[in-house]
């Protein structure tokens, strides 16, 4: 099996992704990015991931340039090829995973828009001293979230300043926060669609919390992968 991983941006974190792509499994992981230009890698794969990173630029959805927490530089070239890459999963019908900034990113391609800041709910979601945060979710029955999960609970980590703000068209929040931040995202109708789960925390980093044997780590990955076998 081959999955194309789009490149965070950082070394570390890219290896979290790849590791936790491949398991113990026979997995191939190809870093898709616009550095190396491999877009036509994406017809090879048979799923994609869609990582975390810096901010998407706000001109993906008409938002401000400057507000608090920003990044001193957007990287739109990212932002352009990661989007090329979305579009052409949907051309072939690839099972697609959103990662945190991919979640964002994937949202703002349906017409979607972003809280540029969460501001003091920064205290319960943004990295702090290099070390994500631990909250809770609740999940909606039904989902394929939830499908994944097995619970309508669960604790999941959190390293982000930003969040979903109006959802893109034919898209659905499938789980929040206590504060009311969205924590994952689904198709409003799944049926006959290429599979697309997105979800806002890291299950490729669970692991520093002790986490990574629980259904928001292995079981969302166990979802994608079971998914990419059965088609």
């Amino acid at each position: 099996m081959k999955i194309g991983l789009t490149y965070t941006g950082s070394e570390p974190k890219h290896s979290n992704y790849a590791k936790w792509i491949e398991g113990s499994d026979a997995i191939e992981v190809v870093t898709l990015s616009a550095a190396l230009n491999n877009l036509e890698e994406v017809t090879s794969c048979e799923g994609i991931v869609l990582s975390g990173g810096v901010d998407v630029s706000p001109e993906y959805y008409s938002g401000d340039t400057t507000y608090a927490n920003a990044p001193d530089v957007f990287n739109k070239q990212r932002d352009d090829f990661e989007a090329a890459v979305f579009h052409m999963t949907q051309e072939l019908r690839l099972p697609v995973l959103g990662i945190c900034r991919g979640m964002q990113l994937i949202n703002c391609l349906y017409g979607g828009t972003l809280i540029q800041d969460l501001g003091a709910k920064n205290e319960v979601h943004r990295v702090a001293n290099g070390l994500d945060k631990v909250h809770g979710i609740t999940i909606t029955a039904g989902t394929i979230l939830h499908e994944a999960l097995g619970s309508v609970h669960c604790a999941v980590n959190s390293a982000h300043h930003q969040a979903i703000g109006r959802i893109g068209s034919s898209l659905r929040i499938t789980a929040s926060s206590p504060d009311g931040v969205a924590e994952a995202m689904e198709r409003v109708q799944a049926a006959g669609a290429p599979f697309l789960l997105c979800v806002q925390w890291h299950p490729e980093r669970m692991y520093h919390f002790g986490l990574e044997n629980t259904p928001a780590s292995r079981g969302i990955r166990k979802k994608f992968l079971d998914t990419i076998k059965t088609i």
